[in-house]
Order: C-alpha cells, then structure tokens, then sequence
C-alpha cells in the first residue's frame, strides 16, 4: 500500500494533468484528417501498452497471489476507465463544441463528491463546497460558455458517460486495497481495454477509420504516427501512471479537482500547437480553477484519510 504523500502526490497529479491535456490538441487535428474518435483512442491504447508492459511484467506480484480485488481493479479500470471514458469523450468532442463537452466531462469531481457523501456519508466541509463553485466558474470562463453554445443532445449524453467514467476512474484509481502497483495496473488495463475496443471494432459496433495523411500543427505538416505516439506515450502511459499514483497518495477527491488543471493545460498547449493566445477571461479562469483548488487544499486535513473506492465493500 502506497503512502499519501502529499507533494509526491501532488506532482504526480499535476504531471498527469499536463500530459493528459496534450490529447485534444494532438488528436484534433487526426480526427479532422480522417481517423474516427475509436481508432484514435485504440491507436492511443495500443503505443501506451506497447511502452508499459514490459516493465509491468517485471514489477507485477505472481499471478497465483491475485485475489479478486486485483482480477476486478483490472476490469473495472481497463473497461470503463481507460476504453470507456476515452471513447466517449472523443465521441461527444466528435458531436458538439469543445467547450460544452469538456464541461460536463470536468464534472466529475462534483460526481465523486456526491458519491462520497450519498453512499459513504463523508459530507464535504462548506469551504470545499465554495471551492468547487470557485473552480468550475473558472472552468466555465476558460472553455468561454458564457458566450452561448449549441448542444447536440447525443453529444451531451456521451459527454454524461464520459463524466462517469472519469469519476470511475479516480475512484478505482485511489484503491490502495489491491496489490498491483500503478505501472502494473494501468499497463494490464491498458491490455483489457485494447481487447474491448479492438473486439467492438471488429465485430463492428464502433467505427475504426485511419487515414495516413499528414496532420498540420503551427503551419508545418507531420507524420500522422508523430501525434500517435505523442498520444501513446505521454497522454497515455505516462499520465494514466502518474495519474493513479495521486490518486493513491491524495485521495479520489482531492486528485479529481487537482485534474481540473487539465484544462488549463489543453489551452496552453492550444496556444503552444496553434498560436491561439488565451483571451482576458480565460486567463481570469485560470485563476478561479487555481484558487477552487487551493480552497479545497485547505479543508484536506478534516477530511477522513481513507476515501472507499468501488467495489464489493464499497
């Protein structure tokens, strides 16, 4: 069982949510040339695992010691959290504007909260709570909704199961009662949702469309295998690692707000890719979502230590 080690864990979550806000700029681009949402994403799985496994098999406990806890960490973390979450954010994005999508995505937090509360009664402090509207006000500045958007119900409904599917993710993320390390168990997850996306792929329930023309960033033409491994190995192996070692150290709660720092990371690297410079209110947002999170960093010590994950006892 890994410590919560809060600078430790808060590198780790802050390293997660760079890498991760890498995936909208670098993917755009090969959804616009072609590629369909799941190819994208399997594209994504397949380079992931191709850099994590090996040395997962090397650190992994032997599998006569497994008990159902880590065969249903696997499952759980491989199914819905990588493959199913990954799938339907792309296809919400694929749907509906950016911005509307992110939104309800970059819910979950308020997900877990409720989750925590409802199920497990750890109420949350009311400078937590004040926190949360701080930080989603700067996340509604950020990805500009005040400006009116349009809403594609499908694209919402995706959007809603993407939002689930990341509170599964941290959830299952903080589960310090299994033995597999976080290499481990996000390279065996990566395998299983490779298994489920690639089987749903070939019996044809999801589209899988590549194109090999090259994409354009900042005005200069690029391989498409570039933004590939780009997406598998830093927004993908790297930063779901990073991303279960804060949960495990923070908690689900307070690594799930710390991630909303994503956001600010995919406009900085919209800007760095594309030469868009944020606008006065987005910066403004910024602020709100790092002042959200500081708010929340200061009700950590009255919240209870331990935070239950899901499963049988949960």
């Amino acid at each position: 069982m890994l410590s919560r080690h809060p600078a430790t864990g808060y590198l780790a979550a802050v390293s997660s949510a760079v890498t991760f806000g890498l995936s909208g700029p670098v993917a755009q681009p090969l959804l616009l040339s072609g590629w369909s949402p799941a190819a994208v994403v399997l594209a994504r799985i397949v380079l992931g695992t191709t850099i994590t496994l090996p040395f997962a098999l090397r650190i992994a406990p032997p599998l006569r010691t497994w008990t159902w806890q880590e065969v249903r960490a696997i499952l759980v973390y491989g199914a819905v959290a990588i493959a199913g979450t990954q799938f339907c954010s792309y296809s919400a994005v694929a749907r509906m504007e950016v911005a509307p999508a992110l939104l309800i995505q970059y819910s979950a937090p308020i997900a877990i909260l409720a989750w925590l509360w409802f199920r497990h009664g750890h109420r949350p402090p009311p400078l937590a709570l004040g926190g949360c509207l701080v930080a989603f006000a700067g996340l509604a500045m950020v990805l500009g909704l005040f400006s009116g958007v349009q809403l594609d119900r499908v694209g919402v409904i995706w959007a809603s199961l993407g939002m689930v599917g990341t509170a599964i993710y941290f959830l299952e993320s903080s589960n310090t009662r299994t033995s597999l390390p976080p290499l481990a168990l996000v390279s065996f997850g990566l395998v299983l949702s490779f298994v489920v996306l690639g089987g749903a792929g070939l019996v044809g329930a999801v589209p899988l469309e590549a194109s090999t023309s090259s994409v354009t960033y900042l005005g200069t033409e690029v391989a498409y295998w570039v933004p590939l491994v780009t997406l598998g190995i830093l927004a993908s192996g790297f930063a779901y690692v990073t991303g279960v070692v804060a949960a495990r150290r923070l908690g689900a709660r307070t690594a799930s707000f710390v991630a909303l720092l994503e956001v600010v990371s995919s406009l900085a690297w919209v800007t760095v890719l594309s030469s868009q410079g944020p606008t006065t209110p987005q910066w403004a947002g910024c602020t709100l979502i790092l002042a959200g999170i500081i708010l929340i960093k200061l009700v950590e010590p009255v919240v209870a230590a331990e935070e239950p994950a899901l499963g049988p006892h949960s």
